[in-house]
């Protein structure tokens, strides 16, 4: 999206992905993907897709992974892009120079100077592997999450996922179903949102995009009605959660759930001490196993960048907006934050303000203003919201909270709304 952007703003560019093709992380070819087999998308193709690029209506209501890496080639292929990038191609290093340009060594050999840099490399690359007592000591296998790619790994084997991230409850689902026994890991109380509410996608009833069924109204506090739908999560062995719904960044899987109450998968609390042959727990309960999954997140990293000054707080950048560098009046960042919405669109809306600081320092038209903004303006992009305490959720935004904000600068910066038609003049 951020090279569509400078596609129609006639901005030169020079483009660079590590991979042989587009897609991301969507790509189980890519190395280094956290992509396994069962993965699908959490948000549904009503609320997912790119400006003017919708979904097609032939996929499910939660695309596969292949359905996603298709999307996105096919994206690139509808707006002339795939010309535009070079691939097999990284950057290594990134240093800001004394004129305000940036010296960049790329991993052929080569090295550019250019006017900015623009980071767009995602953020689930760099594994957060905790260090856990006495795990040198064990047998077994201890995999990162990262690792992961099919439940026939787990097959006559006695597994433990610790994790109840998105990925999490996805690989524990899969060692319910393929594993010799399966145990569930977790630390403290989620919150488990169905995929599903009255037969529909939950994220397009909840939004509007779906109209509720007959004699049903969504209103109210979600959280009571979510709860109301899943019940006692105690009851499967889970911690009662300890947030509201919103609060923390939407778990959408309850087959976690269905495994738990069947006895597939067993939930235990914090994991104490790893010994040889197994797992003791911190309610000195233990277990023998084969294999460790640890689905315990992943780092904000961008090696080729200097992470140490004071723009990077609890391992994220601190950035105006979660996209402007505060130190660096050229530097972006597009996808370096959370919110419990559909990102896609959310990615374009971000590529619009780099856009905007573009064309203004180009310009110098409110390009004054713009860098006293980066430097002092501090909006609560939360909107009041407490989100749980978390290195996660130090960037977390409220999503209607954020896109007032941004329509707020775009009428001050006389700058038009992205829809589905902005783009119409580059489709091919």
């Amino acid at each position: 999206v951020m090279a569509r952007g400078l596609v129609k703003e006639g901005v030169p560019f020079d483009w660079f992905e590590k991979h042989n093709d587009v897609s991301g992380i969507w790509d189980m070819e890519n190395t280094g993907t956290p992509m396994y087999e069962s993965a699908h998308f959490i948000s549904s193709k009503y609320t997912s897709g790119f400006y003017g690029f919708p979904m097609p209506q032939s996929f499910p209501d939660y695309p596969s992974w292949h359905q996603i890496r298709d999307y996105i080639k096919d994206f690139a292929n509808k707006f002339n892009l795939k010309n535009r990038v070079t691939l097999g191609v990284s950057v290594l290093d990134a240093q800001p120079l004394a004129d305000n340009k940036w010296r960049v060594k790329l991993s052929n050999g080569e090295e550019k100077t250019y006017d900015g840099l623009i980071n767009a490399t995602g953020v689930t690359w760099h594994p957060n592997r905790p260090q856990i007592k006495g795990e040198e000591k064990f047998k077994g296998k201890i995999l990162h999450s990262v690792e992961y790619r099919s439940p026939e790994e787990f097959k006559g084997q006695s597994v433990l996922i610790v994790g109840a991230g998105n990925s999490g409850v996805d690989i524990a689902s899969d060692a319910a179903r393929f594993a010799k026994a399966a145990y569930f890991s977790v630390r403290r109380g989620y919150r488990f949102i169905p995929k599903y509410l009255f037969g529909l996608p939950t994220d397009a009833l909840v939004s509007g995009k779906i109209t509720p069924p007959k004699g049903i109204s969504i209103t109210g506090d979600v959280t009571k009605l979510v709860d109301t739908i899943v019940g006692d999560l105690t009851r499967y062995g889970l911690p009662k959660p300890d947030h509201d719904l919103l609060a923390s960044h939407p778990i959408m899987n309850t087959q976690v759930l269905y495994h738990l109450g069947h006895g597939d998968l067993i939930a235990k609390p914090d994991v104490q001490e790893i010994t040889e042959s197994g797992a003791i727990f911190k309610d000195g309960t233990s277990v023998e196993l084969d294999q460790i999954i640890l689905a315990t997140g992943y780092q904000y990293s961008v090696p080729y960048l200097d992470q140490v000054n004071d723009e990077w707080k609890d391992g994220r950048p601190q950035l105006y907006l979660r996209i402007f560098s505060r130190n660096y009046e050229n530097l972006y960042f597009i996808g370096y934050a959370e919110f419990a919405d559909a990102a896609y669109r959310r990615f374009d809306d971000m590529a619009q303000m780099v856009l905007l600081d573009i064309r203004a320092r180009a310009t110098g038209k409110h390009y004054q203003e713009l860098l006293a903004l980066k430097k002092s303006d501090n909006p609560d992009l939360a909107g009041g919201h407490k989100y749980i305490d978390s290195p996660r959720h130090t960037n977390y935004i409220e999503v209607d909270t954020y896109l007032n904000y941004l329509a707020i600068l775009r009428d001050r910066f006389d700058w038009p709304e992205v829809d589905d038609k902005t783009y119409e003049s580059l489709i091919q």
